[in-house]
């Protein structure tokens, strides 16, 4: 059966404040709460938990999801699961080999990105934070604008795909800022369209993140708040960040429904969003899930995990990976095997390389872009340093071999 576990937990009220010889309203609420006499509890919980696919590809509910068993699309969810895997580890090279500035991995993250990008609807909103690949990649992000972004052209935030999503956002938890603003559009407007935004468990203790569940729950807003639990927020660990016993709990306190599902189960994050986002359209609100997974790389290459992990921690979340899991289900039920998976890596390879030599043939933008798109009318000190920054343009044409010119 489903493993349906509930964490649960109460609010109590304490009695009203009596008098007594102190005259302090503290002591006096103090001595009632001792008692217990006037104690009523007005408010009760239940985080529930979701899965249905185990570590090793078993079903575990025997009333899973319809996409349980719609073979196509799991072996195309499959494939684009391993094309964003195939893709994080070419980046992770040329980022090494100084062809593209500092990069954040989605290894292990591909079940919820996929999962989430997947259940979305075109017309929806995505506020990305700067890992969520695979969702972009769902909604027609190409693989080469993901290259330019992190090669530091900002062209590359002029992304494929919905013209209305979001760019890549990096100060933490700031975007689900605009899926509620987004939102909140969407319901004054009439229109059935939901704004999906994504966090980390270290980003879920910010402000923003607490303000956008607010605003959401006071306005019944429609939209989806996914918290990617990977259990690091870059070297603090997950034990350390929070005293609640869920991440997911946290949407409580604004009157959000929650969830905690696998988010290595593919299954289970599909489900989850596909829930959230009907409720959302149709007028019942927003909703938080807590994803739970495993960052299997350093938080970005500017990281040395090893510093604040110990390996074996890192191996034993390396069995419960998503790809693994979802490549064991379709195995067991026929529907994939080892002539496939060649084929598949084969494929993805190529596209990876093809969106690889489409990013270094870019021609670079002029030096002066940096300041071009910044205001309507550049302030006077802005405008004196991109006169100045003219002067490191390379001349257009010259006489001076160009690699005498580059470092001239």
């Amino acid at each position: 059966m489903c493993s349906d576990n509930c964490k649960a937990g109460s609010t109590e009220r304490p009695a009203e404040e009596a008098p007594t010889r102190s005259g302090s309203p503290r002591q006096a609420a103090v001595t009632n709460l001792r008692g217990l006499s006037n104690v009523a509890s007005i408010a009760t919980f239940a985080v529930k938990y979701r899965r249905f696919l185990d570590p090793d590809g078993q079903l575990v509910d025997d009333r899973p999801p319809p996409l349980a068993r719609d073979f196509d699309a799991l072996r195309s969810l499959y494939a684009l699961m391993v094309r964003t895997r195939t893709f994080d580890a070419k980046a992770i090279t040329l980022q090494r080999t100084g062809k593209l500035g500092t990069y954040a991995s989605c290894l292990g993250h591909e079940a919820i990105h996929v999962g989430i990008g997947n259940a979305m609807h075109p017309e929806d909103v995505f506020a990305p934070m700067y890992r969520e690949y695979g969702t972009l990649f769902a909604r027609g992000t190409k693989m080469e604008e993901i290259l330019t972004y992190w090669g530091g052209d900002e062209r590359g935030s002029d992304f494929s795909g919905p013209a209305h999503d979001f760019p890549i956002c990096v100060p933490i938890a700031t975007q689900c800022l605009h899926a509620a603003g987004s939102a909140l559009a969407f319901k004054l407007r009439g229109e059935p369209r939901v704004g999906v935004s994504i966090v980390g468990d270290g980003g879920s203790s910010k402000g923003d993140f607490l303000e956008a569940l607010n605003a959401a729950g006071a306005w019944k807003l429609p939209a989806v708040f996914v918290i990617a639990n990977n259990q690091y927020a870059i070297s603090v660990p997950r034990s350390q960040q929070s005293g609640a016993e869920t991440l997911a709990q946290k949407g409580l306190a604004a009157g959000l429904p929650c969830v905690q599902v696998d988010g290595n189960d593919l299954l289970a994050v599909h489900w989850s969003m596909e829930t959230a986002l009907q409720r959302a359209r149709t007028g019942g609100g927003a909703s938080v899930i807590e994803m739970m997974t495993y960052r299997l790389s350093d938080h970005t290459t500017a990281d040395d995990a090893r510093r604040y992990r110990d390996q074996t921690e890192v191996d034993e979340a390396t069995a419960k990976e998503p790809l693994r899991r979802l490549r064991a289900y379709l195995e067991a039920q026929g529907e994939w095997d080892e002539a496939r998976e060649e084929a598949l890596t084969l494929r993805c390879a190529e596209e990876v390389l093809e969106a690889v030599n489409h990013y270094l043939a870019m021609e670079p933008q002029p030096v002066t872009a940096i300041f071009d798109h910044m205001y309507e009318t550049l302030p006077h000190d802005l405008a004196a340093q991109r006169e100045a920054a003219l002067g490191f343009e390379e001349p257009a044409s010259s006489d001076v071999p160009a690699e005498v010119a580059k470092h001239a």
